[in-house]
């Protein structure tokens, strides 16, 4: 999971979502979830700008924002149709999640803290490396906060495919970016382009996002101690301003 930028809306879909919102206001609190569920099932074509929309931002070829491994083919109510259906229309309250995610794991869980926090992290609004911290070596999430742990549990973020997903990750940016630099030290431009896209065209864009980050935390060398060739690279500000802000 990483820090996500959402963008505006057309303003012919915004016009739309507050007419539905509408629609649900309208109904008394006992029917509303019932009316929310109905709209939302009955405009194909508002869903499918919804999608299009969340495409164009998620990481990756359209990436689950929660696992960051899946295709995102579902359009995800962050708090869900059965707990806020007056939010059933909300921009803001719209992700891009696969299957998995979205109907096996998360499904209709939304916790929240006794003060009213939803302890689920929502990757548009909240920087998930102040609540999760990853072992890139094992592809695993520890939680920092309360709300990390939540979502670590909510979305089974730990489970084996994704943590092994995790380690292939790390041997593969490794791989890249040392090409990277080699690419670099020749000035081959086109090269070190190429290896950019197929980095930002990657699963799990959680793990380089962490090896940046890490690069820069005290006690960077230990943490690289199995591979500090990759510490020069990650620190290089050419690739670290092409990589941290091709999404903002």
């Amino acid at each position: 999971m990483i820090r996500l930028y959402r963008p505006e809306l057309a303003d012919s879909v915004s016009v739309q979502l507050v007419t539905l919102t509408k629609s649900i206001q309208e109904r008394s609190r006992s029917l509303r979830v019932r009316e929310a569920r109905r709209l939302w099932r009955g405009r194909p074509n508002v869903r499918s700008a919804l999608k299009e929309t969340l495409q164009g931002f998620a990481s990756g070829r359209s990436r689950c924002m929660y696992c960051g491994d899946n295709q995102g083919t579902d359009v995800d109510h962050y708090e869900p149709l059965a707990v806020a259906p007056l939010r059933t229309f909300v921009w803001k309250n719209h992700l891009l999640a696969c299957s998995g995610c979205n109907s096996h794991f998360k499904r209709g869980g939304f916790p929240k803290s006794r003060d009213g926090v939803p302890l689920l992290l929502d990757p548009t609004v909240d920087d998930p490396f102040d609540h999760l911290a990853l072992a890139l070596s094992v592809g695993l999430y520890a939680p920092i906060t309360d709300r990390g742990r939540a979502t670590i549990e909510i979305c089974q973020l730990n489970r084996d495919i994704l943590s092994r997903g995790r380690q292939t990750a790390y041997e593969t940016m490794t791989i890249i970016l040392e090409a990277w630099r080699q690419a670099s030290d020749h000035e081959d431009e086109y090269k070190k382009t190429s290896l950019m896209n197929t980095i930002r065209e990657q699963p799990f864009a959680d793990v380089i996002y962490a090896m940046l980050r890490y690069a820069h935390a005290p006690g960077a060398s230990q943490l690289f101690a199995d591979r500090p060739q990759l510490l020069p690279i990650l620190n290089d500000e050419q690739l670290r301003t092409s990589l941290l802000t091709w999404d903002s």
